[in-house]
Parts: structure tokens; C-alpha cells; sequence
């Protein structure tokens, strides 16, 4: 850290009393320091990274960070606040503040810097000593590292010893291996690795460390691992390659049990190794369960299970959507070459003339419901497959085609999803003979896992399922008046609050479900659906335009580009705006979204088409009032917006009356 920081860049008495303001604050050093070219646009990429994951940590810590274009070198300024700064972390305030800046695509300074302080962190001496420190020049030099008394011990984590280096000191002490992972990769990452691996220097126990960060990991040697006595995966995202790691006794828990209790995690696994404890991981797949159940390790982490939870779902929804698009515009494209009843003609394999516009007609909409008939199973395959790996990729397709067998739907593919990831996972629980380990991913869970999901989807939920897919489609059928508006409402909303996120994605796999079997109601549902996506980007588009002095440069530029991708129904693009200014860009856009998904399903404006935005108005049932519904929408979203962003600019916006008065420019907030 040598040339990362210097006296100019510590602030000992950090008086802000926001995170807004402490980034804003540091960040002006670092402009001083000439290491930030643009302030602005430097924190609003603070900002979207703070949007991925607060950057608080246990015991008062705060480290705000981001890679930028406006950062001309690897830079680190620390605050100290007496009264404490909230960065998200659970046990309360930060009073250390560190703001690490990193040139835009300088992953390994980035990572350097992170995964260098975040060891430091670790060690209660450097923090008191930080805690106490009175000279700027002395707390720099101290988080450089030039004071030795303050050095990391040799063995640092990550490190590879060996065993031989273990056999040649006399007898070898137990044996770990760990592995350590966070959703971002870098500060939770390494501070779980330095954690155990000083619990482990503590215990006499040898703690061999692989950091599975966000610049890719370095593998432990073959060697270390086959010597393990027990293994310990600290992470919250799935370790790679977990098959090296078969026929070990693990512990399986989140980051924050690496970081917070490392004595009980070795203790854990020494007790597990005593009673020859064996974690099923496959050779083939290398899925896993260590027999712990709750994986966190507290017995109550219930927000560890709906971050899990999202994340199956989310998989099963991105494989789907490529089946979405292509078939749904194969659809709709026949549908505009020979009219709506094309849907009725004969099989075009039995039946094709090469000159008639019809037969083409055909042959389009019947490969694009080819490719509709894969939706259920293709949804609950990948569902079940985010949750236990390949084995579970068969009973989910089966479970998938079942649902659409008993007219269960897109509800139907939900719930075998997880049925057959949840049979896969219970037999991996089950101890099995080394000898049929191999056996059990390819042969084994899928055949067993098939028949009871299938026993399930046919014989116990599959109807009742059906019914209430069937309610529900009579439900969307006889929408009209203030039901079908308020179901707009909700679908806009939704659309709009995480642009591309969990809630987009379930109204948009909810909208297009209903192609698959289309009714007036569900077209409805799909026309109010793209309708709503659209708003931000164009809302966003047209702030920049009519306003540019409320934007940056950047701003500006992204704004241009919003433009396309909201005439092409890619909600995505209005992120960055609502990563550098949540509070104000989210509901003003929400707001804009609700009144277009009001007004398309008041209009009865309906689309066939998945996808495609502005590029499949003609396919669209009451184009006209459909596009008024989307230009109301844009103009409310925009209204808002630049009210909020003009009020802005008539409170105090320098740093030290920010500082002092918490109003900070909310351009880097947490996420909604």
C-alpha cells in the first residue's frame, strides 16, 4: 500500500454524519490528491456498487469502494467518525471509514488493496491502533504496513505450507482446508480467510485457506486437500468445483460464521472428523450436503433462505427467457404474415406449399410453439438444477412436462422445481457406500427423484394446482373496469422497482406464462407488462434531455442510450440513474410505470408477442392508446424526476454543510 495513501488523504475527525456524505467527503481528498478526475461521476459508482451489497462490517467498519474511469490511480482515504456511521453492517455504526478507489478495469489493484486491508482488519491491534491514532502521517504510515509491530503473521491465509513442512516439525496437527466466498467476492472474502487461519495458528490446528474471489481463485494443491483431516466452506455463493473436496468431513456455513466464529467452525469440524463424519459431494457433480441443515449456522437466518430462494427462481427464469424470445417472436411474426388463425392450420409436415404466404405463416408459428412447449419444463429444470446441480436436472424436466401434462402451467413448473430440487437434496443427505458414489448423480438420484416427483405432480399437488391456475386464468379473462387497472397498478410497479431484478422478472415470467396458453386476459397482461418496462429508460432518456444540468456527463451519456433501450423494452437501462440516486429515480419511475400499466389495461391493449417493445407495435391490439399509455407513464416518471432532483439543488450542497447537516447529495444512497 505505499503509494495508496498519504497523510492529505486521512481525516481524522470526519465530522459527516451520512455515508453520503463520508464518501463525498474523502472523495474531495482525493480530487485535491489529483487521483479522482470527476467527483461526480467517482460517486456514482460508489454508489452502484454500495446498490449490489452494504459495504459495513462487523465491528465498526466501513469500507465504500468501486472501480472507475475517473480514478487516474489505486487509491485508499480513511475517516474517523466519533459519532458513528451507518454502512449497513448488523452490529450498528462504522467509526472506521475506509473510501478505496481503483481505476476502471484494474481488477488486481483492486482486489489488492481490498483483500490486503481486509486481513488488517482482522487483527485487533491494527484497529485500536487506528482508533487511537492522532497524527494523519502516522495513521498513513500504520495502513501501509511500515510499522512492524503491526505486520500480519507469516502464515497468512491462502498460504500453502504442505505437508511435508508439517511432517518435518515432528507430529502433524489436524488439518484443514477451507474454502471462502462472499456474493462480491473481495472484503468478506479474505476477512473469513485471515479469520480462520488465525483461529487455526490459535488452536494448533494447520488452516490451509482458498480465496474464491471476484478475480477468480487459485486452487489448493491436490496434495493439501487429500492430507485434510475436515474441510470448512465459509461462503455465500456456490463454491466451485466442490467434487476435490469428496470424502471429507465438512462444516457448511455463511461468510459471516468464517469471520465471527472460527473457533467453533475448527472445533466443529474436529468433532465431525472424530466421528467419521462424510460430507456427500459427488465426483460427477459435485453437489453437496453436510448433513448441518441450516447452512448459516444461527438456526434462524431466515433472509439467508430467501437470498437462496431468489436465486433458484431467478435461474430457472433466465433459462427460460431465451425460449420466451425466440418462440414468442416466431409467433408473432406468423401471426402478422397470415393473420390470427394461422394458429388452427394443419401441420406443415404434412402439408407446405412453397409460394404461399400462409404455409410460411404456419411453419413459423409452429416452431415457435416448438420451442413454447419447453417453457414449464425448461423453468422447473433449471429451478431444480440451481438447487442441487445436475442430478436434479431430470426430475425437474420431468416435473415440468407433468405440470403441463395435468394443465398445472407456469405454476405448475414452480412448484415441481422445487419438489425435485428438494428430493435431490434430501437424498444427497443420505450416507452411501464409497463403492456407488459414482453411480448415485448419473443413475441413482435421478431415477429415484423422478418417480417421487412424478408421484407428487400427478397424484398429490398437481390438480390443485391446476385448479388455481385455472381460477386464476378465469380471473384474468374477466378482467375489466377497476380490477384489471388495479392489476395494472401492481404489474407496473413491479416492473419498475428493481428494473431487471427478482420483482421484474416475476411479472414478466407471470405475463409471459400466459402465452403459452393465450386468453384476452393474459394478452392484456402482457401488453401492461412491456408497457411498464419500457417507462424507466424512457423516462430516464428524456429527464437528460430536458435537463441536462441535473445530470453528469456520464449521466448524459448513459441518457442517449436509454433512448434505444427503452424502445426495445430493455428495463435495464435506467440502472445506472437509480444506482447513483435511488431515492429519487426508483419511485419516481415506479410512479410513471403504475400509470402506464393503469392505462394499457384500461385501454384493453393487447400484445402477442413476448417481447420486442416499440418493434412489435403492429402487433399490438389498440396501438395507439397503447403508446399514449406509454408516453403518460414517461411523462409522469420524467416530471418527477426532475422535481426531485431540482429541489435538490436548493439545499446546501457543499461538503461541510452536508457533513454537518446529514443532507448530503443523496447521489450515493443505498438501494432501495
Amino acid at each position: 500500500m505505499s503509494e495508496l495513501i498519504t497523510a492529505e488523504l486521512v481525516d481524522l475527525d470526519l465530522s459527516a454524519a451520512t455515508k453520503d456524505a463520508a464518501a463525498r467527503s474523502l472523495a474531495e481528498r482525493m480530487v485535491a490528491a489529483h487521483r479522482v478526475t470527476d467527483l461526480d461521476g467517482f460517486l456514482a459508482d460508489v454508489a452502484a456498487r454500495e446498490a449490489q451489497m452494504p459495504t459495513g462490517l462487523d465491528g465498526g467498519i466501513g469500507i465504500p469502494h468501486c472501480r472507475s474511469e475517473h480514478v487516474s490511480a489505486p487509491t485508499l482515504a480513511f475517516g474517523r467518525s466519533a459519532a458513528g456511521i451507518d454502512f449497513g453492517a448488523a452490529d450498528g455504526p462504522a467509526d472506521l471509514i475506509f473510501l478505496i478507489a481503483a481505476p476502471a478495469g484494474a481488477d488486481d489493484d483492486h482486489l489488492t488493496i481490498l483483500s490486503g486491508l481486509a486481513r488488517r482488519l482482522m487483527d485487533p491491534e491494527f484497529t485500536d491502533a487506528l482508533r487511537a491514532g492522532t497524527d494523519p502521517a502516522a495513521v498513513a504510515a500504520l495502513i501501509r504496513g511500515e510499522e512492524p509491530a503491526d505486520e500480519p503473521a507469516p502464515e497468512a491465509a491462502g498460504t500453502e505450507p504442505g505437508p511435508e513442512a508439517v511432517e518435518a516439525a515432528g507430529s502433524a496437527p489436524f488439518r484443514i482446508v477451507a474454502v471462502t466466498s462472499c456474493p462480491t467476492g473481495i472484503a468478506h472474502t479474505y476477512m473469513a480467510a485471515e479469520s480462520l487461519a488465525a483461529a487455526g495458528r490459535a488452536e494448533g490446528v494447520e488452516v490451509t485457506v482458498e480465496t474464491q474471489g471476484s478475480a477468480g481463485f487459485k486452487k489448493l494443491d491436490p496434495a493439501v486437500v487429500a492430507a485434510a483431516d475436515a474441510v470448512i466452506w465459509a461462503h455465500d455463493v456456490e463454491v466451485r468445483e466442490k467434487a476435490r473436496f469428496r470424502g471429507k468431513p465438512l462444516v457448511d456455513v455463511g461468510v459471516k460464521a468464517g469471520i465471527n466464529r472460527p473457533a467453533e467452525l475448527i472445533a466443529e469440524a474436529r468433532r465431525k472428523a472424530e466421528r467419521g463424519e462424510i460430507a456427500a459431494v459427488s465426483e460427477a457433480d459435485g453437489s453437496t450436503d453436510s448433513g448441518d441443515g441450516d447452512r448459516d449456522g444461527s438456526g434462524a437466518d431466515h433472509a439467508h433462505f430467501g437470498v437462496r430462494l431468489r436465486t433458484y427462481l431467478m435461474s430457472g427464469v433466465s433459462y427460460m427467457v431465451p425460449f420466451v424470445a425466440a418462440g414468442g417472436l416466431l409467433i408473432a411474426l406468423s401471426f402478422a404474415i397470415g393473420g390470427y388463425e394461422i394458429a388452427s392450420a394443419k401441420s406443415v409436415a404434412d402439408h407446405f406449399v412453397w409460394g404461399e404466404a400462409d404455409s410460411w405463416a404456419a411453419l413459423l408459428n409452429q416452431i415457435g410453439s416448438a420451442a413454447f412447449g419447453f417453457l414449464v419444463p425448461v423453468l422447473a429444470g433449471y429451478i431444480a438444477y440451481g438447487m442441487a446441480d445436475r442430478p436434479a436436472l431430470v426430475p425437474g424436466f420431468v416435473g415440468g412436462a407433468i405440470a403441463l401434462t395435468v394443465n398445472a402451467g407456469f405454476l405448475g413448473g414452480l412448484v415441481a422445481g422445487l419438489l425435485a430440487g428438494a428430493v435431490v437434496m434430501a437424498i444427497q443427505r443420505v450416507p452411501v457406500h464409497a463403492t456407488l458414489r459414482g453411480i448415485m448423480p448419473v443413475l441413482v438420484i435421478p431415477l429415484i427423484a423422478s418417480a417421487v416427483v412424478g408421484f407428487l405432480m400427478f397424484i398429490v399437488v398437481g390438480k390443485p394446482i391446476a385448479s388455481l391456475q385455472s381460477a386464476l386464468t378465469d380471473w384474468l379473462n374477466g378482467l375489466s373496469g377497476s380490477n384489471a387497472v388495479i392489476l395494472g397498478v401492481v404489474l407496473g410497479l413491479m416492473m419498475c422497482f428493481d428494473m431487471g431484478g427478482p420483482l421484474n422478472k416475476v411479472a414478466y415470467a407471470f405475463a409471459v406464462g400466459g402465452l403459452a396458453d393465450p386468453t384476452d386476459g393474459s394478452l392484456k397482461v402482457m401488453a401492461a407488462v412491456m408497457a411498464a418496462g419500457m417507462v424507466p429508460p424512457l423516462a430516464m432518456a428524456l429527464a437528460t434531455t430536458v435537463r441536462k444540468k441535473l445530470f453528469t456527463k456520464t449521466e448524459r451519456e448513459n441518457g442517449r442510450a436509454a433512448w434505444v433501450l427503452g424502445a426495445s423494452f430493455i428495463t435495464e437501462g435506467a440502472i445506472p440513474f437509480a444506482a447513483a440516486d435511488p431515492l429519487r429515480v426508483i419511485p419516481s419511475v415506479m410512479a410513471g410505470g403504475a400509470v402506464t400499466g393503469a392505462l394499457s389495461m384500461a385501454f384493453g391493449a393487447t400484445l402477442r408477442a413476448p417481447h420486442g417493445g416499440a418493434f412489435v407495435v403492429p402487433l399490438i391490439g389498440e396501438p395507439y392508446l397503447y403508446l399514449l399509455a406509454i408516453a403518460a407513464g414517461t411523462l409522469v416518471a420524467t416530471t418527477l424526476v426532475v422535481l426531485l432532483k431540482g429541489a435538490r439543488r436548493t439545499a446546501p450542497d457543499t461538503a461541510g454543510e452536508a457533513g454537518a447537516t446529514g443532507s448530503d447529495d443523496s447521489r450515493v444512497t443505498v438501494a432501495v
